[in-house]
Protein backbone atom coordinates (compact mmCIF):
# COMPACT_ATOMS: atom_id res chain seq x y z
CA UNK A 1 0.00 0.00 0.00
CA UNK A 2 1.18 3.34 -0.96
CA UNK A 3 1.62 5.84 1.94
CA UNK A 4 -0.62 9.18 1.70
CA UNK A 5 1.66 11.81 1.41
CA UNK A 6 0.20 13.63 4.51
CA UNK A 7 2.49 17.26 3.24
CA UNK A 8 -0.10 19.98 3.15
CA UNK A 9 -0.77 22.14 0.12
CA UNK A 10 -0.02 26.07 0.91
CA UNK A 11 -3.12 28.04 1.25
CA UNK A 12 -3.97 30.46 -1.45
CA UNK A 13 -2.62 34.11 -0.33
CA UNK A 14 -5.82 36.33 0.05
CA UNK A 15 -4.26 39.10 -2.98
CA UNK A 16 -7.75 39.83 -4.24
CA UNK A 17 -9.57 40.21 -0.90
CA UNK A 18 -6.62 42.64 0.25
CA UNK A 19 -6.50 44.15 -2.97
CA UNK A 20 -10.80 44.80 -2.94
CA UNK A 21 -10.21 46.48 0.80
CA UNK A 22 -7.66 48.78 -0.75
CA UNK A 23 -9.69 50.01 -3.23
CA UNK A 24 -12.58 50.51 -0.70
CA UNK A 25 -10.33 52.70 1.34
CA UNK A 26 -9.49 54.99 -1.80
CA UNK A 27 -13.11 55.38 -3.18
CA UNK A 28 -14.06 56.02 0.72
CA UNK A 29 -11.01 59.07 0.73
CA UNK A 30 -12.03 59.95 -2.56
CA UNK A 31 -15.44 60.50 -1.55
CA UNK A 32 -14.53 62.17 1.95
CA UNK A 33 -12.28 64.81 -0.40
CA UNK A 34 -15.05 65.21 -2.68
CA UNK A 35 -17.53 66.00 0.14
CA UNK A 36 -14.82 68.57 1.84
CA UNK A 37 -14.11 70.04 -1.35
CA UNK A 38 -17.76 70.57 -2.23
CA UNK A 39 -18.42 71.70 1.11
CA UNK A 40 -15.43 73.96 1.18
CA UNK A 41 -16.92 75.82 -1.98
CA UNK A 42 -20.80 75.58 -0.91
CA UNK A 43 -19.16 77.31 2.10
CA UNK A 44 -16.84 80.02 -0.35
CA UNK A 45 -19.40 80.46 -2.20
CA UNK A 46 -22.10 80.75 0.06
CA UNK A 47 -19.86 83.50 2.25
CA UNK A 48 -19.03 85.16 -1.34
CA UNK A 49 -23.00 85.38 -1.57
CA UNK A 50 -23.14 87.02 1.19
CA UNK A 51 -21.05 89.67 0.73
CA UNK A 52 -22.73 90.20 -2.70
CA UNK A 53 -25.22 90.76 -0.95
CA UNK A 54 -24.00 93.06 1.46
CA UNK A 55 -22.33 95.09 -0.93
CA UNK A 56 -25.97 95.28 -3.36
CA UNK A 57 -27.62 96.34 -0.18
CA UNK A 58 -24.65 99.39 0.56
CA UNK A 59 -25.10 100.02 -2.61
CA UNK A 60 -28.93 100.18 -2.56
CA UNK A 61 -28.44 102.52 0.50
CA UNK A 62 -26.16 104.86 -1.24
CA UNK A 63 -27.89 104.88 -3.88
CA UNK A 64 -31.19 105.77 -1.86
CA UNK A 65 -29.54 108.48 0.58
CA UNK A 66 -27.78 109.73 -3.19
CA UNK A 67 -31.25 110.26 -4.54
CA UNK A 68 -32.36 111.39 -1.14
CA UNK A 69 -29.77 114.19 -1.57
CA UNK A 70 -30.46 115.25 -4.98
CA UNK A 71 -33.87 115.68 -4.42
CA UNK A 72 -33.00 118.02 -1.43
CA UNK A 73 -31.14 119.87 -3.94
CA UNK A 74 -33.46 119.99 -6.37
CA UNK A 75 -35.84 121.26 -4.05
CA UNK A 76 -33.62 123.78 -2.69
CA UNK A 77 -33.13 124.56 -6.45
CA UNK A 78 -36.70 125.01 -7.62
CA UNK A 79 -36.86 127.55 -4.29
CA UNK A 80 -34.03 129.48 -5.54
CA UNK A 81 -35.08 129.69 -8.79
CA UNK A 82 -38.78 130.96 -7.79
CA UNK A 83 -37.00 133.20 -5.76
CA UNK A 84 -34.57 134.58 -8.00
CA UNK A 85 -37.37 134.92 -10.55
CA UNK A 86 -39.37 137.11 -8.09
CA UNK A 87 -36.03 138.98 -8.01
CA UNK A 88 -35.74 139.71 -11.15
CA UNK A 89 -39.50 140.73 -12.26
CA UNK A 90 -39.25 143.25 -9.20
CA UNK A 91 -35.57 144.41 -10.88
CA UNK A 92 -37.23 143.99 -13.96
CA UNK A 93 -40.31 146.65 -12.95
CA UNK A 94 -37.75 149.06 -10.93
CA UNK A 95 -35.34 149.00 -14.65
CA UNK A 96 -38.69 149.88 -16.38
CA UNK A 97 -39.72 152.72 -14.48
CA UNK A 98 -36.06 154.02 -14.87
CA UNK A 99 -35.96 153.89 -18.25
CA UNK A 100 -39.40 155.61 -18.58
CA UNK A 101 -37.67 158.50 -16.09
CA UNK A 102 -34.90 158.50 -18.22
CA UNK A 103 -36.86 158.85 -21.29
CA UNK A 104 -38.83 161.43 -20.34
CA UNK A 105 -36.05 163.45 -19.44
CA UNK A 106 -34.27 162.81 -22.42
CA UNK A 107 -37.45 164.14 -24.37
CA UNK A 108 -37.08 167.60 -21.81
CA UNK A 109 -32.99 167.64 -22.12
CA UNK A 110 -33.63 167.39 -25.86
CA UNK A 111 -36.46 169.76 -26.67
CA UNK A 112 -34.41 172.54 -24.43
CA UNK A 113 -31.46 171.65 -26.97
CA UNK A 114 -33.60 172.30 -29.69
CA UNK A 115 -34.81 175.77 -28.44
CA UNK A 116 -31.57 176.73 -27.11
CA UNK A 117 -30.32 175.60 -30.53
CA UNK A 118 -33.11 177.22 -32.77
CA UNK A 119 -31.95 180.62 -30.65
CA UNK A 120 -28.12 180.45 -31.06
CA UNK A 121 -28.67 179.58 -34.71
CA UNK A 122 -30.86 182.82 -35.37
CA UNK A 123 -28.33 185.26 -33.20
CA UNK A 124 -25.39 183.67 -35.48
CA UNK A 125 -27.28 184.46 -38.34
CA UNK A 126 -27.47 187.63 -37.28
CA UNK A 127 -23.83 187.70 -36.40
CA UNK A 128 -22.85 186.11 -40.04
CA UNK A 129 -24.83 188.68 -41.44
CA UNK A 130 -23.70 191.56 -40.25
CA UNK A 131 -19.61 189.75 -41.22
CA UNK A 132 -21.09 189.65 -44.15
CA UNK A 133 -21.90 193.33 -44.40
CA UNK A 134 -18.34 194.31 -43.24
CA UNK A 135 -16.34 191.91 -45.73
CA UNK A 136 -18.26 193.46 -48.39
CA UNK A 137 -16.62 196.76 -47.23
CA UNK A 138 -13.44 195.03 -46.49
CA UNK A 139 -13.43 193.90 -50.13
CA UNK A 140 -14.63 197.41 -51.79
CA UNK A 141 -11.46 199.31 -49.48
CA UNK A 142 -9.29 195.82 -50.97
CA UNK A 143 -9.83 196.58 -54.56
CA UNK A 144 -10.08 200.49 -54.07
CA UNK A 145 -5.90 199.55 -52.19
CA UNK A 146 -4.79 197.01 -55.21
CA UNK A 147 -6.21 199.81 -57.86
CA UNK A 148 -4.08 202.51 -55.95
CA UNK A 149 -1.17 199.90 -55.55
CA UNK A 150 -0.95 199.09 -59.35
CA UNK A 151 -1.65 202.94 -60.34
CA UNK A 152 1.98 202.89 -58.41
CA UNK A 153 3.41 200.14 -59.73
CA UNK A 154 2.52 201.79 -63.30
CA UNK A 155 3.92 205.03 -61.82
CA UNK A 156 7.05 203.56 -60.90
CA UNK A 157 7.56 200.70 -64.23
CA UNK A 158 7.73 204.42 -65.84
CA UNK A 159 10.59 205.74 -63.66
CA UNK A 160 12.34 202.90 -64.60
CA UNK A 161 15.22 202.94 -66.47
CA UNK A 162 17.04 200.60 -69.25
CA UNK A 163 21.15 201.41 -69.89
CA UNK A 164 24.37 199.64 -70.78
CA UNK A 165 26.12 197.43 -67.83
CA UNK A 166 29.91 198.35 -67.50
CA UNK A 167 30.35 194.93 -69.21
CA UNK A 168 28.32 196.63 -72.28
CA UNK A 169 25.71 194.01 -72.36
CA UNK A 170 22.11 195.53 -72.60
CA UNK A 171 20.97 195.56 -68.48
CA UNK A 172 17.29 195.21 -67.76
CA UNK A 173 15.04 198.13 -65.56
CA UNK A 174 17.45 199.52 -62.96
CA UNK A 175 15.68 200.40 -59.59
CA UNK A 176 17.27 203.37 -58.23
CA UNK A 177 15.10 202.69 -54.84
CA UNK A 178 13.21 200.16 -52.49
CA UNK A 179 10.23 201.02 -53.88
CA UNK A 180 11.60 200.09 -57.74
CA UNK A 181 13.11 197.36 -56.59
CA UNK A 182 9.52 196.33 -55.13
CA UNK A 183 8.38 196.35 -58.44
CA UNK A 184 11.11 194.25 -60.04
CA UNK A 185 10.69 191.68 -57.73
CA UNK A 186 6.84 191.79 -58.34
CA UNK A 187 7.17 191.44 -62.11
CA UNK A 188 9.39 188.50 -61.52
CA UNK A 189 11.56 188.00 -64.53
CA UNK A 190 14.47 187.62 -62.60
CA UNK A 191 15.55 186.77 -59.29
CA UNK A 192 16.65 190.02 -56.70
CA UNK A 193 18.63 190.19 -53.40
CA UNK A 194 19.41 192.72 -51.45
CA UNK A 195 22.29 193.97 -49.98
CA UNK A 196 23.95 197.15 -47.64
CA UNK A 197 27.87 196.40 -47.26
CA UNK A 198 29.90 197.87 -44.51
CA UNK A 199 33.63 199.37 -45.75
CA UNK A 200 36.37 196.99 -44.23
CA UNK A 201 33.93 194.27 -43.18
CA UNK A 202 34.40 190.71 -43.94
CA UNK A 203 32.94 189.76 -47.57
CA UNK A 204 29.10 189.33 -47.27
CA UNK A 205 27.35 186.55 -49.34
CA UNK A 206 24.90 187.81 -51.23
CA UNK A 207 23.16 185.17 -53.63
CA UNK A 208 25.56 182.60 -54.93
CA UNK A 209 28.56 185.10 -55.10
CA UNK A 210 30.23 187.13 -51.96
CA UNK A 211 30.70 191.20 -51.62
CA UNK A 212 33.37 193.16 -49.80
CA UNK A 213 33.42 196.98 -49.91
CA UNK A 214 36.30 198.50 -50.03
CA UNK A 215 35.98 202.17 -50.60
CA UNK A 216 33.15 204.87 -50.82
CA UNK A 217 33.64 208.54 -52.09
CA UNK A 218 30.36 209.36 -51.17
CA UNK A 219 31.03 213.36 -52.77
CA UNK A 220 31.54 212.27 -56.38
CA UNK A 221 28.74 209.06 -55.75
CA UNK A 222 31.37 205.88 -56.60
CA UNK A 223 32.89 203.10 -54.77
CA UNK A 224 35.40 200.35 -55.13
CA UNK A 225 34.12 196.91 -54.44
CA UNK A 226 35.35 193.20 -55.01
CA UNK A 227 33.31 190.51 -56.22
CA UNK A 228 34.20 186.70 -55.20
CA UNK A 229 32.72 184.32 -57.35
CA UNK A 230 33.84 180.98 -58.82
CA UNK A 231 36.93 181.03 -56.25
CA UNK A 232 38.10 184.15 -58.06
CA UNK A 233 37.78 187.88 -56.92
CA UNK A 234 36.66 190.79 -59.32
CA UNK A 235 37.89 194.28 -58.36
CA UNK A 236 34.84 197.01 -59.13
CA UNK A 237 36.78 199.87 -59.35
CA UNK A 238 35.72 203.69 -59.25
CA UNK A 239 32.02 202.45 -60.01
CA UNK A 240 29.23 204.24 -59.97
CA UNK A 241 26.05 204.61 -57.94
CA UNK A 242 23.12 203.21 -60.24
CA UNK A 243 25.81 202.12 -62.90
CA UNK A 244 24.68 197.96 -63.58
CA UNK A 245 28.12 196.08 -62.68
CA UNK A 246 27.96 192.96 -64.69
CA UNK A 247 29.79 189.51 -64.42
CA UNK A 248 29.42 186.18 -65.05
CA UNK A 249 29.23 182.91 -63.05
CA UNK A 250 28.51 179.88 -62.19
CA UNK A 251 28.63 176.43 -64.77
CA UNK A 252 26.64 177.97 -67.42
CA UNK A 253 27.98 181.34 -67.24
CA UNK A 254 24.77 183.22 -65.79
CA UNK A 255 24.85 187.42 -66.06
CA UNK A 256 24.64 188.61 -62.75
CA UNK A 257 23.76 192.33 -62.52
CA UNK A 258 24.57 194.16 -59.37
CA UNK A 259 23.48 197.59 -58.39
CA UNK A 260 24.05 200.44 -55.72
CA UNK A 261 21.38 202.85 -55.47
CA UNK A 262 22.20 204.31 -51.73
CA UNK A 263 25.61 205.25 -50.61
CA UNK A 264 26.54 206.86 -47.23
CA UNK A 265 30.59 207.58 -46.31
CA UNK A 266 30.91 203.78 -44.86
CA UNK A 267 28.19 201.88 -46.56
CA UNK A 268 26.50 201.14 -49.50
CA UNK A 269 23.26 199.71 -50.11
CA UNK A 270 21.94 198.09 -53.63
CA UNK A 271 20.79 194.70 -55.29
CA UNK A 272 21.80 192.00 -57.48
CA UNK A 273 19.82 190.34 -60.06
CA UNK A 274 20.17 186.82 -61.38
CA UNK A 275 18.45 185.05 -64.12
CA UNK A 276 15.17 182.84 -63.38
CA UNK A 277 17.68 179.53 -64.46
CA UNK A 278 20.61 180.90 -62.38
CA UNK A 279 21.39 178.26 -58.86
CA UNK A 280 19.32 179.51 -55.82
CA UNK A 281 21.71 180.49 -52.82
CA UNK A 282 21.86 178.18 -50.05
CA UNK A 283 19.86 178.24 -46.75
CA UNK A 284 21.31 181.20 -44.47
CA UNK A 285 22.71 183.21 -47.57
Amino acid sequence: MFEEDTTAAPEPTPEPAHRDNLWRYIAVVAIVLYVVITGFFIFDMHSRLGAVEAEQKASEESAAKHEAAIEKKLGMTEASIEQQSEQLQSRIGETQKEVAARAAQLAASQKASEQKLRQESTQQIGAVASEVGGVKTDVAGAKNQIAATQSDLNATKLKLDKTIGDLGVQSGLVAKNRDELEYLKHKGDRNYYEFTLNKGAKPQPVSTVSLQLKKVDQKKGKFTMNVMADDRTIEKKDRNMLEPIQFYTGRDRNLYELVVFTETKNSVTGYISTPKSAPVPAVGN
